[in-house]
């Protein structure tokens, strides 16, 4: 009787506790949780007339993070899933962005990193690549801030101040005379060449309390003419920090064997002289390289010590430029 008394408490015990633990699942808590990703390749993403076959094993892959609200659940217990990291709200959605608004700002950094790695990618081959700058492009707008509801995310700022604005260092030193408090004159383009001549309020910058901003983030916004049509579709994969692993592809179809049928995983992001600058979640890449079966995993020269700290085994090449990158895997 003892015996059956006491297992059925266990059991009463154990059910409360898996019930408890399945509706902390669907509360979300105010923090973010990293979690890594296995690595994809390139190949199926990248369309490039005319490609060269290699050798048909391996391939360039890159990597992303997977990143989303904790439950409660996860916020309490993040050690179960292996790589998972918490990020407080304010570190991922900055001054009250919200999920959908960093979505897109991510979007058009992935939409960005493409030019850019074909532009890396094609003058690597020797191609000729013409850039037309037309000014700075609106890809966040902060909620509450003076350009909230009147500038959109896509306005090409093309004049500041009553001076053309071709890059967004140019709009920075068009602005620089301004004071938090100062009115702002903008002409952006919006939709198909329609000019819109915008009168906005500023205030300070939270890095810099005597520069004036209007509260938005800006990219340059460039027009790209390449020789060859190569085409990217990453669907719904955010961020700048595949350029790499896309410039290693182009190069890899259009010219020389690359991964020499190694599975070769890339991350960082490229500007278009060809430096690779650091990326976040490197710690949570390096394990979504190992479950795709990396031989070699790129990383940018500034992630190096972090990807080294949980590459268990996995060689980790770090590089700070493209044709470093290229050397490292010819040599590796």
């Amino acid at each position: 009787m003892l015996r059956s008394r006491t297992f059925r408490l266990v059991l009463v015990v154990l059910v409360v506790v898996a019930a408890a633990a399945l509706a902390l699942t669907y509360i979300p808590s105010n923090h973010y949780i990293v979690l890594p990703d296995r690595a994809r390749p390139t190949d199926p993403l990248v369309d490039v007339p005319g490609e060269q076959n290699g050798s048909g094993d391996g391939g360039i892959y890159m990597v992303d993070v997977r990143i989303g609200r904790a439950n409660l659940f996860e916020r309490l217990f993040p050690g179960l899933q292996e790589g998972a990291e918490l990020l407080p709200e304010r570190v991922i959605n900055p001054e009250g962005v919200s999920d959908t608004q960093r979505r897109r700002s991510s979007l058009n950094e992935m939409s960005r990193s493409q030019l850019i790695a074909i532009t890396v990618g094609l003058r690597e081959l020797g191609e000729e690549v013409d850039i037309e700058a037309m000014g700075a492009e609106v890809v966040l707008v902060q909620p509450g801030a003076p350009a909230d509801g009147e500038l959109e995310v896509g306005d090409v700022i093309v004049a500041a101040e009553g001076e053309d604005v071709s890059s967004t260092s140019n709009l920075q030193r068009a602005m620089s005379d301004l004071t938090p408090g100062d009115q702002a004159s903008l002409t952006v383009e919006r939709g198909e060449g329609e000019r819109v001549e915008v009168t906005l309020g500023t205030r300070a910058s939270d890095q810099d309390p005597d520069r004036a901003v209007v509260g938005v983030q800006v990219q340059d916004a460039e027009e790209f003419r390449f020789p060859v049509d190569i085409e990217i579709d990453a669907g719904s994969i955010g961020g700048p920090s595949a350029g790499l692993a896309f410039a290693l592809n182009i190069v890899d179809e259009l010219g020389d064997d690359v991964d020499r049928g190694r599975t070769i995983v890339a991350t960082g992001e490229l500007t278009l002289e060809g430096d690779v600058l650091p990326i976040g979640g490197v710690k949570q890449k390096v394990i979504g390289a190992r479950e795709a079966g990396a031989d070699l995993f790129l990383v940018p020269d500034r992630n190096a010590a972090d990807a080294r700290e949980a590459a268990d085994g996995l060689e980790i090449i770090a590089v700070s430029d493209f044709d470093e990158a290229l050397s490292a895997l010819a040599a590796a």
